[in-house]
Order: structure tokens, then C-alpha cells, then sequence
């Protein structure tokens, strides 16, 4: 796998927690609210084989990659995030588990990486953060780099169609969070001429609901 390593044009983004200053109650906050579980779960669903190149999108502090990493190390680990805090953190953990994964900074919608060679993409709680046009941008780039056949599996929340009572109340005053997000995603996904897309499952956490998505990258002509 190759990329540059930190040649990201500056953009507005989100960070981990909002605010700058709130990352250290990232991962405690994380843990609280039972992210650890869906991540477990979402690596199940992502059939990896060995020698794959593995690309997380918004790695925040690494907490997916370094589950990954606990569970093998015959994959190729890389995940992107634009904030420079989180991806140091990210580091930090990765040093002193002493494993093999790369943090660069990157946007989602500006992935720098070459056409058609990424195994597997995954992302998680990322894609809310973003507009329409942020989301097909990011579609765009990820039917980009992946490879012909190649898997994408994403876990987001499911926004405010899908919450009640009080998850329902602040899911509605979130930009992003207030419209239909699942057929946000699944059109974003379509649009951009993935294939096999589907809502492949549920669940419900502390914090609300989360959905699971799959799409596969376009099949060689």
C-alpha cells in the first residue's frame, strides 16, 4: 500500500468529540457507550484474508485498527483522520501495543491513495459527519480506491428516523443526523456505482442505534 504520509490540504472538519479540547474523554466516553462491541462486530462482518490492505476511514484514536491488530497481524493496517490530535494519540496506542499500523492525515473525500488497490475499507460513527456533498465525495473516492471486487463495511448511527425518546430529540437538532441518514448513506453508496450495497444489520447501543452497511467494489470489465 502506498500514500503519502501527511500532504492533506487544510479543510474544515469534525473533530472526535466536537471540540479539540474534549479528545481526552474520547475513549472513555467510547468505552462507556459500548463502541468496543460494534466494533468487534463489524470486524466480523469483514471476511479479511490474509496479506489484504486494510483502510480505515476517520480512524479517530485507532481504536478499530488496534481491535483489528489484537485479533491478527497477517493484514496490512492504515487508517486516515484529519485531526492531527486524535492521530497522535493513535500513534502513542499503536507504539506501546507494538504493532504495525500507519496513521496518516487525510480526508475522507480526498484519498491518497492510487486507483483499485485497497482489499478492504472500513469506517465507523464517520459518515454522519459529513453534508451530501461531502458523503458522495467520499463515496466517489472509496469506489476509487478499491479493488475490483474489494468490500466496504461501515457502522453509523442511525439518526433520527430510526431513535426515540431522548436519542430522538438530540439526534434532531444534529445537521446531519436530522434527515433519514441510512438512505443517505445507501444513496451516496449507489450513486457513486458501488455494488452489492446493502443495510446488513442492527443494533442498538447506550447512546442509541447503529446501523450496518456492505458494498463491494465494481467487478474488473
Amino acid at each position: 500500500m502506498t500514500g503519502p504520509a501527511n500532504t492533506a490540504k487544510e479543510q474544515p472538519y469534525l473533530p472526535p468529540m466536537g471540540r479539540s479540547w474534549l479528545l481526552p474523554l474520547y475513549d472513555p466516553l467510547s468505552r462507556l457507550a459500548g463502541v468496543t462491541r460494534v466494533h468487534d462486530q463489524l470486524l466480523d462482518r469483514a471476511d479479511l484474508r490474509p496479506g489484504q490492505q486494510v483502510l480505515e476511514i476517520g480512524c479517530g484514536t485507532g481504536n478499530l485498527l488496534l481491535a483489528l491488530a489484537r485479533r491478527r497481524r497477517d493484514v496490512q493496517m492504515i487508517g486516515i483522520d484529519p485531526d492531527p490530535g486524535a492521530l497522535r494519540k493513535a500513534r502513542r496506542k499503536a507504539a506501546r501495543a507494538k504493532v504495525p499500523i500507519r496513521f496518516d492525515r487525510a480526508y475522507a473525500g480526498e484519498l491518497p491513495f492510487p486507483d483499485g488497490g485497497i482489499d478492504r475499507i472500513l469506517s465507523s460513527f464517520m459518515l454522519h459527519h459529513l453534508d451530501d456533498r461531502e458523503m458522495a465525495r467520499t463515496a466517489a473516492e472509496i469506489r476509487r480506491v478499491l479493488r475490483p471486487n474489494g468490500q466496504l463495511h461501515v457502522v453509523d448511527t442511525g439518526g433520527a428516523a430510526h431513535e426515540h425518546g431522548l436519542s430522538a430529540r438530540l439526534a434532531r437538532h444534529h445537521p446531519r443526523l436530522a434527515s433519514d441518514l441510512v438512505d443517505r448513506v445507501l444513496t451516496a453508496l449507489h450513486d457513486a456505482g458501488l455494488t452489492d450495497i446493502a443495510e446488513a444489520g442492527r443494533g442498538r447501543g447506550r447512546l442509541g442505534s447503529h446501523v450496518f452497511y456492505r458494498a463491494r467494489g465494481c467487478p474488473p470489465r
